[in-house]
């Protein structure tokens, strides 16, 4: 509705009302978001699934070729790592496996997440969807190849018999944060590297990195052992946090004790990624549909 107002000099002179404010960039709108992708969880179950179906489209083996591949490739490095570092293979190949299974969904999700926009320009322009249906369609691809893999650690199970017991449970919220914090990386490194592109081949290059970094194919424990040195470059290992995610899924399947504080660095890693996420998704989640 138009204003009628009297300056003066030119009486009934009509004043246009003023714009609408914009809510697009509000932590409200961010979060609704991410509410509503949610809630159509028929869409990226779908989405997700027929992402694994066209990987091995015209296969035999099909999707069973992830747990073929895992598998072989931990089994080598497991043998192989376990001979250099003399280690019992029926306790270095158990850790060296579900390194791999817990590592691989990391991996996975950085990587894949990272091109989640750029690599779906139709349906981001074509399907009114909010744009958080595309990052639980990568963290359920991931969840997909993480449940075919960890059919090997069953096996393994069934041979070595690893001493766990009921604190095995404790896998089931660490995979709980595995699954949070692959929406907060989805969303920002998403975000961020349809914006800025070279930031995805940064990020493989550092998945790289950190996976020799990473006790994956060694152990810890085998710096612990070495005295006073071996406790010093033990510390440096505790720096990266990917060592604190392996711990925390790997040690309950394992039989292992896993120190609290394990959790608590997970726990502030995860918070400090969700308030990353939360800005990220405010202040650009308008501007995906236009930079992919």
């Amino acid at each position: 509705m138009s204003a009628v107002a009297n300056d003066g000099g030119a009486p009934g002179r009509t004043i246009p009302p003023a714009p609408p404010t914009s809510d697009s960039r509000t932590f409200a709108r961010g979060v609704q978001d991410l509410i509503e992708g949610l809630r159509t969880s028929e869409l990226w179950l779908h989405l997700g699934w027929t992402d694994i179906k066209q990987r091995y489209k015209r296969s035999v083996l099909g999707p069973l070729w992830i747990t073929i591949a895992t598998g072989v490739t931990a089994v080598a490095m497991g043998i192989l790592y376990g001979e250099l570092f003399h280690q019992d293979i029926k306790t270095f190949l158990p850790y060296v496996l579900l390194g791999f299974i817990f590592w691989g969904f990391i991996e996975t999700t950085v990587l894949d997440g990272s091109v989640v926009f750029s690599t779906n320009e139709g349906l981001i322009k074509q399907l009114p969807a909010p744009i958080s249906v595309h990052v639980y369609r990568v963290v359920w691809r991931s969840l997909i190849i993480f449940a075919h893999n960890i059919v090997i650690y069953a096996i393994v199970f069934a041979i070595f018999r690893p001493p766990i017991d009921w604190s095995a449970l404790l896998v089931i919220p660490a995979v709980g944060l595995f699954v949070l914090n692959a929406i907060w990386v989805t969303v920002v490194f998403g975000i961020l590297s349809t914006r800025f592109r070279d930031i995805g081949q940064l990020l493989t290059t550092a998945v790289r990195l950190v996976f020799f970094m990473t006790p994956i194919i060694w152990s810890a424990k085998t710096l612990s052992d070495v005295g006073d040195s071996g406790s010093s470059k033990l510390k440096y290992v505790e720096l990266n946090p990917m060592f604190h995610y392996l711990e925390i899924a790997r040690g309950p399947l394992l039989g292992d004790h896993v120190e609290f504080y394990h959790w608590g660095i997970v726990l502030g890693c995860t918070a400090v990624g969700w308030i990353a996420a939360l800005l990220v998704m405010r202040n650009f989640r308008a501007r995906v549909a236009y930079w992919v």
